[in-house]
């Protein structure tokens, strides 16, 4: 038994009942014993996800509807998804596929067996110098854009979630974009494609040979589908009517124009593909032809009076060479300014006017400066708000891109407590878009629901939200309602597209014949039939002849800590969440919470859930703060995580954690020679020998405190700070505690110590600094911040701003940290913490972290001899503090050739939590370690110990402070 384990019982809901939309009891036990049994014999144990919070956790994706999947498995080859589809077949299963879950109607949901293929479906390969780009499905957008940027290539499509959304659920949707328009989307830009047919059969469309392939593995599949071609171009008009259909924006139901662009059979199935929604097959690898980069941009808002006026004006900027004219209404505009960096003066606009979001896109400068002068001559003649501004700040435009691209959960956060919002994207003919505008706010507004709309304009693309409280029967109703009129006004007015980007989805699928007819359904229902003949793939998802299907499976969203409680779970989150691939994401950590209040207090499942998410949730959360950067709405869930922590501890530890940060001059030595015997003991035993002693003491004490040991624990740091003169001195330097207990790299001595390193290089460059006599004993408080003490925390913040104060002559001289992680914690994190007397001082404190000292102080002043190559690992505190592009900097100005990870992230290690939970930082760091294992690197730049001694573990790389190599490339 531990002497410190964690009371789980403070995380018991407050106030949990029972709804109607809660997990059903049985799922207490997680997968039938059964079905697990016979996939793990398959599969293998690491491929069979089958414990409740498994179950829970894939139940949502950023929809309103939910389904809970028997159980989930986490695809990691073709074959092997080959084989669930034939125990499917067999066993009369039904499969559904899910990658990012970013899907706004439901299409990554299953009751059946649901197959993860984000996980292990990852990578891009570039062809023929960027023009082409191979792609697996779990690749990101924003992931394969980053790999494309070095040969100044991009994909075609551009949704606004591209940071979460893969590559497979873009072109199973035909998610299209700001400026993919109907040209530039997955179904024009797709050259090539390995597709898994329900059957087992492989088909890569690259094959010259595939239609031989096919017609002898697949026959009725090969011969049905020159059936349906030729049917259709037997029927001119109707074949008319099906190019109309798509020469707008469309992804309701499947692209019948693939058997009027295509006339082999393996050509027609990868059109088909496009836009399937998982529904025909799994889209194993895409080839893309990807689109020349214009690198400069310059971007603008115009505010019209009206929104049929913004519409009508849109047209008229992308004749001019605009890559996006994005609508808004005035309420958007409002809503928006909750965003940091969003013009205030948005609050006083009209709710009823409109905003074009213009970008002009160019590749040389002087294309750029026409376009923006074609722009202002538009805009002098329109009736704006203000005169029109175009601006080349990539800063001014990343803040009204953020504004765009995160309207949804931007206007979802303040829906009424309980309801969730239904998102559609209707299309319409262009000349009409303002119109169709203005009759869906009428239509909102007959129905009482919020008014709000937006969408690309440039090509009749509008998207609305409605929020329905669907534990409400009456709620239901009145959706019910406004579905039929809505689509009804769409067919029948507009002849628009009931879905433009979003994939048909669980919404519209009962409504598909309204838009179609009964000739093209039926089509429809033949080409599923043809591929997936016992009906095996994502029922429910496209083709569904329930009437009120889009009211089923829907869920509510009850009420959870204040913090966390704005969540949408679009899932935004989860690509740079450190536990994504170990345990939970912020979004499923949430999702878990908000299930346990579905239930009744002692529940078969609020219980179960319980005793999972300690490890799932609490303990493997690293509490880096990267979801709130990624979150439209600054959700930090690490915050959440924190307070349950603190909520564990029971008076004693609060009592102890105070003691140990009261007596913090003493402990720093007492860690110094801890790590001194752990590092002899290693030698001499050594490291698993340690390991084995260190893990049985924490079965006893507790795992959540007492740390494990990895090889790449350093040695202790010199007992003695260099001395220094606070007379001449232009700063007060103040090492952190970790770099006053950890101390050189095993794999990386240097003569002098941090310290050292810091004030040599410091007065060389004539910028002298002093070390207080008194810094022992100080800290930034961070420790107790990330464990949850909160009587720990609060004293030891406010010694540490007393003890600033002080050192810098009551704010006259700045403090420099040389850590980030530290810089963070006396900036920001000790702020909640203070007394008001200390909290007034702490504003007049000015507080350097390292990497902006030694870009704006140091650097000037010195000659660096470059070395050939370095690479960074730009850590989470410095993202919040917005330095990890100073780091970049610095590394162009120490080496030569810089090499930067396309897939950083945090590296989890947190302090201790990477010795508490190696196994958390060895998940985080796993792709960022296999980027850096293939170069061929001279320096390995950081600016926090403890997270290099992550890195180092991680790559068997000696990642240590850019200090070091700034003093060692100046030395004269």
């Amino acid at each position: 038994m531990c002497l410190f384990s964690p009371n789980t019982d403070a995380l018991i809901p407050f106030r949990s009942r029972a709804t109607s939309d809660r997990a059903p009891d049985h799922l207490a036990g997680g997968t039938p014993a059964a079905l697990r049994d016979d996939l793990i014999s398959l599969l293998g144990n690491a491929a069979v996800l089958s414990r409740v919070t498994d179950l829970v956790k894939y139940a949502t994706d950023a929809s309103p509807y939910r389904l809970f999947p028997q159980v989930v498995v986490v695809g990691d080859s073709l074959d092997q998804i080959a084989k669930v589809l034939r125990y499917a077949k067999q066993n009369h299963h039904s499969v559904t596929f899910r990658a990012a879950g970013s899907s706004l109607n439901g299409q990554s949901q299953g009751d059946d067996i649901l197959i993860d293929v984000r996980k292990c479906f990852d990578g891009i390969e570039v062809l023929e110098n960027g023009r082409y780009a191979r792609t697996k499905p779990g690749t990101t957008v924003s992931a394969a854009n980053r790999t494309l940027l070095l040969y100044n290539r991009v994909l075609g499509p551009d949704p606004a979630s591209s940071s979460v959304a893969t590559i497979g659920g873009v072109v199973a949707n035909n998610a299209s974009g700001m400026t993919a328009g109907t040209k530039l989307n997955s179904y024009h830009t797709v050259v090539a494609m390995k597709v898994l047919l329900p059957s087992g059969t492989i088909l890569d469309t690259a094959d010259k040979a595939v239609d031989a392939k096919l017609c002898e593995s697949e026959r009725e599949l090969h011969d049905g589908l020159l059936e349906i071609r030729d049917e259709i171009l037997r029927d001119q008009t109707f074949a008319e009517w099906i190019r109309k259909k798509f020469a707008i924006k469309n992804t309701n139901g499947y692209r019948l124009d693939a058997f009027l662009d295509c006339s082999t059979p393996a050509a027609i199935i990868q059109k088909l593909m496009v836009g399937s929604e998982g529904t025909l097959g799994f889209i194993g690898e895409v080839t893309f032809e990807t689109l020349p980069l214009r690198p400069l941009r310059s971007t603008g808002l115009l505010i019209f009076s009206s929104l049929h006026d913004a519409a009508a004006a849109a047209p008229h900027f992308i004749e001019i060479g605009a890559m996006a004219a994005e609508l808004m209404d005035g309420r958007c505009l409002h809503l928006a300014t909750s965003i940091p960096g969003v013009p205030k003066h948005w609050q006083a606009v009209s709710e009823d006017a409109g905003a074009l979001l213009v970008e002009f896109r160019a590749s040389m400068p002087e294309e750029l400066s026409q376009m923006e002068e074609e722009g202002r001559k538009l805009s002098s003649s329109l009736e704006l708000h203000e005169p029109a501004s175009f601006s080349r700040d990539p800063q001014a435009a990343a803040i009204l891109w953020k504004v765009r691209e995160g309207l949804y959960p931007i206007v979802a956060a303040g829906r009424a407590q309980g309801t969730c919002l239904m998102i559609e994207d209707i299309c319409v003919p262009q000349t009409h878009v303002g119109d169709a505008a203005n009759d869906i706010i009428a239509l909102q507004r007959k129905f009482k629901y919020m008014v709000n709309i937006a969408g690309h304009a440039s090509a009749g693309n509008l998207h609305f939200l409605v929020g329905v409280n669907f534990g409400v029967p009456s709620e239901v109703d009145k959706y019910a309602g406004f579905m039929e009129e809505m689509t009804t006004l769409i067919v029948s007015k507009y002849d628009g597209s009931l879905k433009a980007e979003h994939g048909t989805g669980r919404n519209i699928a009962p409504f598909l014949e309204k838009e179609w007819g009964p000739k093209a359904t039926a089509i429809m229902w033949r080409i599923k039939k043809l591929f997936d003949p016992r009906g095996l793939l994502a029922p429910g998802v496209m083709l569904n002849k329930d009437p009120v299907g889009h009211l089923r499976n829907t869920h509510t969203y009850p009420e959870i800590e204040h913090v966390a409680n704005a969540c949408i779970e679009c899932g935004y989150c989860e690509p740079v969440c450190p536990s994504r691939h170990l345990t939970t994401t912020p979004r499923q950590r949430i999702a878990l919470r908000r299930e346990m209040m579905r239930h009744e207090p002692g529940s078969p499942i609020q219980k179960a859930l319980l005793k999972e998410y300690e490890y799932d949730a609490v303990q493997t959360c690293a509490g880096d703060g990267s979801c709130e950067h990624a979150c439209p709405v600054q959700i930090n869930t690490g915050i959440l995580m924190k307070q349950f922590r603190h909520l564990e501890h029971s008076q004693r530890e609060e009592w102890i954690a105070e003691r140990i940060a009261a007596s913090w001059r003493i402990v720093e030595p007492i860690a110094r020679v801890s790590l001194f015997a752990g590092n002899l003991a290693a030698k001499l035993f050594g490291d698993r020998a340690v390991r084995a002693v260190l893990n049985a003491a924490r079965r006893v004490v507790s795992p959540e405190l007492l740390p494990s040991w990895v090889e790449s624990v350093p040695m202790p740091a010199r007992s003695r700070l260099p001395r220094t003169k606070e007379e001449g001195a232009v700063a007060v330097y103040f090492p952190a505690c970790i770099n006053r207990i950890f101390g050189d790299s095993k794999v990386s001595r240097h003569p002098k110590s941090l310290p050292e390193t810091f004030v040599t290089v410091s007065e060389r460059a004539g910028n002298p600094v002093f070390i207080p006599s008194d810094v022992v004993g100080n800290c930034c408080a961070t420790v107790w911040h990330s464990k949850g003490y909160n009587s720990g925390n609060i004293l030891m913040a406010n010694r540490v701003v007393e003890s600033m104060w002080r050192w810098s002559r009551q704010g006259a001289l700045p403090i420099v940290s040389d850590a980030s992680s530290c810089t963070l914690g006396l900036r920001q994190e000790v702020l909640d913490y203070l007394t008001p007397e200390n909290q007034d001082r702490h504003k007049r404190l000015t507080i350097y972290d390292s990497i902006t000292w030694a870009d704006e102080r140091l650097l000037p002043n010195l000659k660096v001899r470059k070395a050939r190559s370095a690479t960074i690992h730009p850590t989470c505190s410095m993202n919040t503090l917005g330095i990890d592009t100073t780091l970049r900097k610095i590394a162009t100005q120490l080496a030569e050739a810089p090499f930067y990870p396309l897939t950083s992230t945090c590296c989890a290690f947190a302090g201790d939590r990477g010795l508490l939970h190696e196994e958390l930082t060895r998940s985080a760091t796993q792709e960022e370690a296999r980027e850096v294992a293939g170069q061929n690197l001279d320096l390995y730049l950081c600016a926090n110990r403890t997270c290099e001694v992550g890195m180092e573990h991680a790559t068997r790389a000696p990642y240590e402070s850019f200090l070091y190599a700034l003093e060692e490339l100046t030395r004269p």
